[in-house]
């Protein structure tokens, strides 16, 4: 069973924005909010050399790492060609005005 935790209203979070969540075991996570409200939940880390995603553009679904331009997919945190690699995902969503994270 998930359990859902609590981080934020989800207007705390700007439209085409990030917040970072710290986890004790390591690895922030970005949430990032999209224009249309949807969130979208990825390991804080680029994996070509680390940058931190959570400060990179937002683009519809998409995000581009501030340190060297690459594109990864909020979906699936996949990078998009010519680009290889990914980022870890995890589950988000909002109910009534709330941001949830799954922290399992």
């Amino acid at each position: 069973m998930t359990t859902w935790n609590f981080i934020c209203p989800l207007d705390d979070i700007p439209r085409l924005g990030a917040r970072v969540v710290q986890r004790a075991s390591g690895g922030d996570i970005a949430i990032f909010r999209t224009a249309a409200d949807e969130v979208f939940a990825l390991l804080d880390q680029c994996p070509h050399k680390g940058g931190p995603l959570s400060q990179g553009l937002v683009h519809g679904r998409r995000v581009t790492c501030p340190l060297h331009g690459w594109n990864f997919t909020l979906e699936d945190g996949q990078a998009l060609a010519p680009d290889h690699g990914s980022c870890a995902r995890f589950e988000v969503k909002v109910e009534h005005g709330q941001v949830l994270l799954a922290l399992n």
